[in-house]
């Protein structure tokens, strides 16, 4: 991988809070299952007894509504637009065990956010994160501004890689621009969709290092999800893995992602 992502423009934001049991679940580009692993991490968590919460934070296209099959009364377009303040939005996903904040599915209204009403949904989401063991946001694929700075609330930062050269040379640039922004930042990747453990290994090995040789960080490996069958059917059904097929080999790697962020905090 050469170090070829243009410079990204990285204008100063208002100054947000942030939360350490707050993780964002990021990629360089879409289709790499940042969506679904957010989900199945998230039910992963609610199983191993964890008080989860989940935020939409793809502001343009927001659809974890649309995965787990929901039909939310609320969700963060009323919050925006004042109706609503953000933890009235939350809503119990009764199936998983984890609460949701939905987003406004089909809509790219939100991806225009000003950054100080976005500060202000940050703000109140790390409110929020006090009532819970873990929070997690799935973010819009990409380097917008409202991806970066709903990142920078969080005190850990997931990039979801697969193995198509796209997929690592984005996720490489998503992580050059958050280390220029915050150099000390968690950052942790997962190798998403792979053939076998090799395979995963060789993929993250592939981004770690270009990291160290033009960044001269090594982001850690958070784990390797198994390319699963069973995960396609689970997305058409509209349900989570967890609760359809909970002993595929792609559940078994997304829960052994959940307990190491579980042994991190003890």
């Amino acid at each position: 991988m050469s170090e070829t992502a243009p410079p990204v423009s990285i204008p100063r934001t208002p100054r947000q809070s942030k939360a350490h049991n707050m993780v964002s679940i990021a990629s360089g580009k879409g289709g790499v299952g940042k969506t679904w692993l957010t989900i199945t991490l998230a039910h992963a968590l609610a199983n191993a007894g964890q008080r989860t919460l989940l935020f939409d934070g793809d502001l343009g296209l927001a659809n974890l509504d649309i995965q787990l099959g929901l039909m939310p009364k609320n969700d963060l377009g009323q919050v925006i637009a004042g109706r609503l303040q953000l933890h009235q939005a939350i809503e119990t996903c009764d199936d998983t065990g984890f609460d949701v904040i939905a987003g406004r599915s089909g809509s790219g209204g939100l991806a225009n956010l000003a950054s100080s009403r976005l500060t202000m949904v940050c703000d109140e989401l790390t409110t929020l994160a006090a009532q819970y063991d873990r929070v997690l946001l799935d973010l819009g694929a990409g380097l917008e501004r409202t991806v970066r700075q709903l990142a920078m609330a969080s005190g850990t930062c997931v990039v979801v890689v697969t193995d198509e050269p796209t997929a690592l040379t984005d996720a490489y640039a998503f992580i050059k621009v958050m280390h220029q922004q915050i150099p000390d930042f968690d950052i942790r990747i997962v190798a998403n969709m792979v053939n076998s453990q090799k395979e995963g290994e060789k993929t993250y090995n592939t981004l770690r290092k270009a990291c160290e040789g033009f960044l001269k960080i090594s982001p850690p490996l958070l784990g390797i999800v198994r390319r699963d069958s069973k995960v396609r059917e689970a997305i058409r059904a509209q349900t989570s893995l967890m609760t359809r097929y909970p002993n595929t080999e792609a559940a078994e790697d997304v829960m052994a992602i959940a307990q190491t962020l579980i042994a991190d905090d003890g």
